[in-house]
């Protein structure tokens, strides 16, 4: 099995491979630190070098280095703001649960694009069960979301569209469970 393209090749390069020995099969080796690490750039990614290895308890080299080694391995492949949807006016969440009768790649390929060309949609998915495929969007209101559906109806064929508004929102996160491995 070929590692992911952001992953080191340490046959090419065997000076480089000891700063990559806690990679195996494209897989980082997380230990304890990295965890802490990476727990704290979940919560506030703005956080500075210095300010994080006092949280930790690192050198600000040593959490420089191991922030580094994260980015290179391809562990943290971005550091965002994270905006309150509200304070722009878009306050509905609505899950779309789309049905197609077509599952060939032409359609596939025209889907994709219409869902990454609508920036409305934070999300989609194909899925298994009764369902093809589901989608998340944040709009501002209903009528919102029916501008968002007719787009998306005028630009791919689908067998079935049904849309569920989020009443209340009881937890949303981006920060995913770390654990060394």
């Amino acid at each position: 099995m070929d590692a992911p393209a952001h992953v080191p090749n340490f046959e090419t390069n065997s000076l480089i491979f000891g700063r990559y020995s806690h990679i195996i099969a494209g897989i980082m080796k997380i230990d304890q630190m990295d965890a802490r690490i990476l727990r704290e750039l979940q919560r506030d990614a703005g956080l500075g070098v210095e300010a994080l290895g006092e949280r930790i308890g690192l050198s600000r080299n040593a959490c420089w280095r191991r922030i580094r080694l994260l980015e290179e391995a391809g562990v943290i492949t971005a550091r965002v703001a994270l905006v309150d949807p509200a304070a722009l006016g878009l306050g509905l969440t609505v899950f779309i649960a789309v049905r197609t009768d077509r599952h060939d790649p032409a359609w596939l390929e025209k889907f994709t694009r219409a869902v990454a060309g609508m920036p409305e949609i934070l999300g989609a998915y194909r899925i298994s069960g009764d369902l093809d495929y589901l989608l998340k969007a944040r709009v501002a209101d209903v009528q919102a979301y029916d501008r968002l559906y007719q787009r998306l109806i005028r630009k791919v064929e689908l067998t079935d569209i049904s849309a569920s508004f989020v009443m209340e929102e009881i937890k949303e996160t981006t920060e995913l469970p770390v654990e060394p491995t």
